[in-house]
């Protein structure tokens, strides 16, 4: 049987969530899943990327590690994970952007059934990142993805994370994810792989027999 297929989707502009997107990247590969790791690219131009100190620096180091999502990526894909920093409590603009470019495959109804799954970070404490997960996953409906949270199933969701997906806060992005953070992320991985792997291995409805 051929191995479950997982796209990471992200965006990050310090590398926080680009962390965490490797982790989740790590649990699922573990898990024996073929990954794909991509991250979308800036909406802005350089001019205004330059008054963010970094920000045109990280996004070439970070675009050069990573291609850009495609929407062949999303049909490709068994389970697809997206993940982001908080904008103001909500999904970044960058995720945002490729999501709704997924309108053709929506309406063609090819991402039905699909594993979905979220994570992301934030700059302060209590600055968003449960809603940010939450306003991912009215969308994912909409597209007709199969939402698996985390819950409390592996012994890392006691010392991180939530049970909505990974996260981190990075204190004004003094600080990357820690040990207890990316195990969240890994498990993330592995959980997303072996749903996906069941939800394939499923024995598709049978028509009742006629009377």
């Amino acid at each position: 049987m051929s191995r479950p297929k997982v796209l990471i989707v992200f965006y990050s502009r310090n590398s926080s969530t680009e962390l965490l997107a490797q982790a989740v990247a790590e649990g699922a590969t573990a898990a024996g899943a073929e990954v794909r790791l991509r991250r979308v690219r800036e909406l802005v131009g350089p001019e205004l990327m330059r008054q963010m100190p970094g920000w045109q620096e990280n996004a070439t180091a970070m675009n050069t590690r990573h291609p850009a999502p495609t929407e062949a990526d999303a049909e490709w894909a068994d389970a697809i994970v997206f993940g982001t920093p908080t904008r103001f409590g909500a999904i970044s603009s960058e995720l945002k952007s490729f999501i709704d470019g997924l309108g053709g495959l929506w309406m063609q109804g090819k991402l039905n059934g699909k594993v979905g799954s979220v994570f992301g970070s934030t700059s302060s404490r209590h600055g968003g990142n449960e809603s940010t997960l939450l306003s991912i996953y009215t969308p994912m409906a909409h597209l007709g993805l199969i939402i698996v949270p985390l819950g409390y199933a592996d012994p890392a969701m006691f010392k991180a994370g939530t049970p909505y997906g990974a996260t981190h806060v990075s204190a004004m992005d003094s600080l990357k994810p820690d040990a207890d953070h990316l195990a969240v992320a890994q498990f993330q991985g592995r959980r997303v792989t072996t749903v996906a792997r069941a939800l394939r291995c499923a024995e598709p409805a049978t028509e009742p027999a006629a009377a």
